[in-house]
Protein backbone atom coordinates (compact mmCIF):
# COMPACT_ATOMS: atom_id res chain seq x y z
CA UNK A 1 0.00 0.00 0.00
CA UNK A 2 2.65 2.56 0.64
CA UNK A 3 4.70 1.35 -2.58
CA UNK A 4 3.60 3.88 -5.60
CA UNK A 5 2.57 1.45 -8.75
CA UNK A 6 4.32 1.88 -11.78
CA UNK A 7 3.12 2.66 -14.87
CA UNK A 8 0.33 5.59 -14.80
CA UNK A 9 2.51 8.33 -13.11
CA UNK A 10 0.39 12.15 -12.66
CA UNK A 11 2.32 15.10 -11.53
CA UNK A 12 1.81 16.73 -8.22
CA UNK A 13 -0.69 19.22 -9.19
CA UNK A 14 -2.81 17.07 -10.88
CA UNK A 15 -2.89 15.38 -8.07
CA UNK A 16 -3.58 18.06 -6.24
CA UNK A 17 -6.48 19.40 -8.62
CA UNK A 18 -7.86 15.21 -8.58
CA UNK A 19 -7.88 14.96 -5.32
CA UNK A 20 -9.42 17.99 -4.50
CA UNK A 21 -12.69 16.86 -6.80
CA UNK A 22 -12.17 13.30 -4.85
CA UNK A 23 -12.49 15.35 -1.96
CA UNK A 24 -15.49 17.30 -2.73
CA UNK A 25 -17.37 15.13 -4.15
CA UNK A 26 -18.06 13.00 -0.70
CA UNK A 27 -16.33 13.40 2.53
CA UNK A 28 -13.54 11.01 2.94
CA UNK A 29 -10.51 10.34 5.26
CA UNK A 30 -6.76 11.02 4.84
CA UNK A 31 -6.35 7.24 4.40
CA UNK A 32 -8.85 7.19 1.49
CA UNK A 33 -7.02 9.81 -0.09
CA UNK A 34 -3.51 8.74 0.83
CA UNK A 35 -4.44 5.52 -0.84
CA UNK A 36 -5.66 7.07 -4.06
CA UNK A 37 -2.94 9.08 -4.06
CA UNK A 38 -0.85 5.95 -4.05
CA UNK A 39 -2.76 4.65 -6.51
CA UNK A 40 -2.28 7.16 -9.08
CA UNK A 41 1.49 6.57 -8.65
CA UNK A 42 2.63 9.14 -6.10
CA UNK A 43 5.68 8.88 -3.86
CA UNK A 44 5.23 9.23 -0.35
CA UNK A 45 6.63 12.71 -0.11
CA UNK A 46 4.24 14.07 -2.47
CA UNK A 47 1.39 12.12 -0.94
CA UNK A 48 1.77 13.54 2.32
CA UNK A 49 2.32 17.18 1.21
CA UNK A 50 -0.78 16.86 -0.77
CA UNK A 51 -2.65 15.60 2.05
CA UNK A 52 -1.40 18.92 3.82
CA UNK A 53 -2.83 21.20 1.22
CA UNK A 54 -6.35 19.64 1.41
CA UNK A 55 -6.20 19.73 5.24
CA UNK A 56 -4.99 23.65 5.19
CA UNK A 57 -7.97 24.57 2.17
CA UNK A 58 -10.66 22.21 4.15
CA UNK A 59 -11.06 19.79 1.39
CA UNK A 60 -9.75 17.24 4.14
CA UNK A 61 -11.26 17.56 7.79
CA UNK A 62 -11.48 14.06 9.39
CA UNK A 63 -13.49 15.78 12.44
CA UNK A 64 -16.16 16.39 9.55
CA UNK A 65 -15.35 12.86 7.90
CA UNK A 66 -15.75 11.16 11.06
CA UNK A 67 -19.56 12.59 12.31
CA UNK A 68 -20.86 12.21 8.09
CA UNK A 69 -19.50 8.39 8.32
CA UNK A 70 -21.59 7.60 11.57
CA UNK A 71 -24.75 9.74 11.26
CA UNK A 72 -24.98 8.34 7.91
CA UNK A 73 -24.40 4.68 8.46
CA UNK A 74 -26.60 5.12 11.28
CA UNK A 75 -29.35 6.84 9.42
CA UNK A 76 -29.15 5.21 5.93
CA UNK A 77 -28.03 1.82 6.92
CA UNK A 78 -29.26 1.55 10.19
CA UNK A 79 -26.19 0.67 11.77
CA UNK A 80 -25.35 0.31 15.62
CA UNK A 81 -22.17 1.96 17.13
CA UNK A 82 -19.85 -1.01 17.45
CA UNK A 83 -20.82 -1.58 13.71
CA UNK A 84 -19.95 2.26 12.91
CA UNK A 85 -16.70 2.08 15.21
CA UNK A 86 -15.16 -0.72 13.32
CA UNK A 87 -16.18 1.18 10.02
CA UNK A 88 -13.87 3.84 10.99
CA UNK A 89 -10.99 2.29 12.75
CA UNK A 90 -11.21 0.19 9.35
CA UNK A 91 -10.82 4.18 7.76
CA UNK A 92 -7.99 4.39 10.31
CA UNK A 93 -9.49 7.61 12.32
CA UNK A 94 -8.40 7.87 16.00
CA UNK A 95 -10.30 6.68 18.50
CA UNK A 96 -10.91 10.56 20.02
CA UNK A 97 -12.84 11.55 16.84
CA UNK A 98 -14.37 7.99 16.79
CA UNK A 99 -15.80 8.57 20.26
CA UNK A 100 -16.91 12.29 19.10
CA UNK A 101 -18.87 11.16 16.15
CA UNK A 102 -20.26 7.93 18.15
CA UNK A 103 -21.59 11.12 20.59
CA UNK A 104 -23.50 13.00 17.87
CA UNK A 105 -25.99 10.28 17.15
CA UNK A 106 -28.98 11.00 19.42
CA UNK A 107 -29.76 8.63 21.73
CA UNK A 108 -33.51 8.45 21.59
CA UNK A 109 -33.38 8.33 17.91
CA UNK A 110 -30.79 5.63 18.06
CA UNK A 111 -33.03 3.63 20.86
CA UNK A 112 -36.27 4.12 17.98
CA UNK A 113 -33.77 2.32 15.16
CA UNK A 114 -32.93 -0.53 17.34
CA UNK A 115 -36.90 -0.83 18.05
CA UNK A 116 -37.42 -0.64 14.44
CA UNK A 117 -34.85 -2.89 13.58
CA UNK A 118 -35.84 -5.47 16.36
CA UNK A 119 -39.97 -5.49 15.19
CA UNK A 120 -39.05 -5.77 11.52
CA UNK A 121 -37.06 -8.95 12.68
CA UNK A 122 -39.13 -10.00 14.99
CA UNK A 123 -42.01 -10.32 11.93
CA UNK A 124 -40.09 -12.08 9.82
CA UNK A 125 -38.54 -15.02 11.56
CA UNK A 126 -41.38 -18.54 11.53
CA UNK A 127 -39.68 -20.19 14.46
CA UNK A 128 -42.29 -21.03 17.03
CA UNK A 129 -40.32 -21.43 20.32
CA UNK A 130 -40.25 -18.43 21.92
CA UNK A 131 -36.40 -18.82 23.49
CA UNK A 132 -35.43 -19.33 19.48
CA UNK A 133 -37.28 -16.53 18.00
CA UNK A 134 -35.83 -14.21 20.89
CA UNK A 135 -32.14 -15.46 20.38
CA UNK A 136 -32.30 -14.95 16.11
CA UNK A 137 -33.75 -11.47 16.83
CA UNK A 138 -30.90 -10.83 19.49
CA UNK A 139 -28.04 -12.06 17.30
CA UNK A 140 -29.77 -10.24 14.56
CA UNK A 141 -29.56 -6.45 16.01
CA UNK A 142 -26.07 -7.87 17.48
CA UNK A 143 -24.79 -8.00 13.97
CA UNK A 144 -25.95 -4.43 12.93
CA UNK A 145 -23.72 -3.46 15.67
CA UNK A 146 -26.44 -2.42 18.73
CA UNK A 147 -24.58 -3.03 22.03
CA UNK A 148 -25.49 -6.53 23.64
CA UNK A 149 -27.72 -4.86 27.16
CA UNK A 150 -29.40 -2.64 25.42
CA UNK A 151 -30.83 -5.48 22.65
CA UNK A 152 -31.50 -7.31 25.81
CA UNK A 153 -33.36 -4.50 27.55
CA UNK A 154 -35.85 -3.70 24.34
CA UNK A 155 -36.22 -7.29 23.81
CA UNK A 156 -37.17 -7.34 27.69
CA UNK A 157 -39.60 -4.35 27.91
CA UNK A 158 -41.68 -5.51 24.96
CA UNK A 159 -41.71 -9.10 25.22
CA UNK A 160 -41.08 -10.12 21.80
CA UNK A 161 -42.34 -14.15 21.19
Amino acid sequence: MAQPQTGKKIDEKTALAKAEHFCVYQERSQQEVRDKLYEWGLYPKSVEQIITKLIESNYLNEQRFAIAYATGKFRQKGWGKNKIKQGLKLKKVSEPLIKLALRNIDEDEYLEMLRKIIKKKESSITEKESYKRKYKVHQYALSRGFENDLIGDILRDEEVG
